[in-house]
């Protein structure tokens, strides 16, 4: 609780707003997801029922001073998890106190990383925890999946912090400049032109594949969309899937299988690579080739 509070301190005021791992979440609803069950410890470490508190604890937590607010949640909650008591009474049922902390434990582990991973920190976590934290959670992942509480999961790692992270269904791989590059590409996929155009800075540059050898340039947002707009609405069943991302700095490389429906009936494509560049959170260049 306190590593997850002071990693609040380091949040700048255009990060708020940034995105997370938990794709659900900005900076401040995970932040505020955390305060929240935090907030929550304190009833519930006195002996306290759902119904008790009620609707205490809905909504905004963080108000005009997030930092602050995650600073007092967190020493509250550490000192009502030292109160000696059994037993808590969850939304699910009664259980152990020590149950309890453990879920704790592994969700401010997890969101810790969640945070780092949004605002540029420090990603590493602690071994012991790590430890833990497995082995907790190995006996309850099918349990927590099924109750939707954490995603699938993913290839797992050699390294033990990854390899957990993967079994929460994160993807140690990610930052806000590789989820940027994902949304782009499942909203190019999705021939959403509004959602495509709400990722790329006003003064973006696309370079087309076509026509040979240079391809053609469109400067700005409003040429772009008219291409893009083109190239959605004139080809018959559309799809744009992503082979591989490769994000460094504030470059990337995508490479990406395109393919539509055909006249014949069955389906052309080809295959290429878009080399962009990322700013600001969007994305500034657009350069596509393809195999010739």
């Amino acid at each position: 609780m306190g590593a997850f509070a002071q990693l609040v301190q380091s949040v700048r005021n255009e990060q708020w707003s940034a995105p997370t791992p938990c794709a659900e979440w900005d900076v401040r609803a995970l932040v505020n997801h955390v305060v929240g069950e935090e907030r929550w410890t304190v009833p519930l470490m006195a002996g306290r029922t759902i119904a008790d508190v009620g609707t205490a604890f809905d909504g905004d937590l963080l108000g005009d001073d997030p930092a602050r607010t995650a600073l007092i949640a967190a020493a509250d909650a550490q000192l009502a998890a030292g109160t000696d008591v059994r037993t808590v009474h969850l939304s699910y049922g009664d259980e152990s106190t020590d149950e309890y902390l453990r879920q704790l434990v592994a969700d401010h582990l997890i969101h810790t990383w969640d945070l780092a991973a949004a605002v540029g920190a420090d990603r590493s976590l602690d071994a012991e925890l790590v430890a833990e934290v497995t082995l907790w959670f190995a006996e309850r992942a099918e349990l927590y999946r099924s109750a939707g509480m954490v995603g699938d999961p993913l290839p797992s790692s050699a390294d033990p912090a990854d390899a957990l992270l993967a079994a929460f269904g994160r993807d140690p791989s990610w930052s806000p400049a590789l989820d940027l590059v994902n949304r782009f590409g499942a909203a190019f996929d999705r021939c959403d032109l509004d959602a495509v155009l709400a990722l790329v800075t006003p003064g973006c540059v696309f370079e087309s594949t076509s026509p040979a050898p240079d391809g053609q340039r469109f400067e700005g947002a409003d040429a772009v969309r008219a291409e893009w707009r083109k190239l959605f609405e004139n080809t018959v069943e559309p799809r744009f899937e992503t082979e591989e991302t490769i994000v460094a700095g504030d470059r990337a490389v995508v490479r990406w299988h395109y393919s539509w429906r055909a006249e014949t009936g069955g389906r052309g494509h080809v295959r290429g690579v878009d080399v962009m560049r990322l700013r600001d959170g969007k994305i500034a260049e657009k350069l596509s080739y393809v195999k010739g």
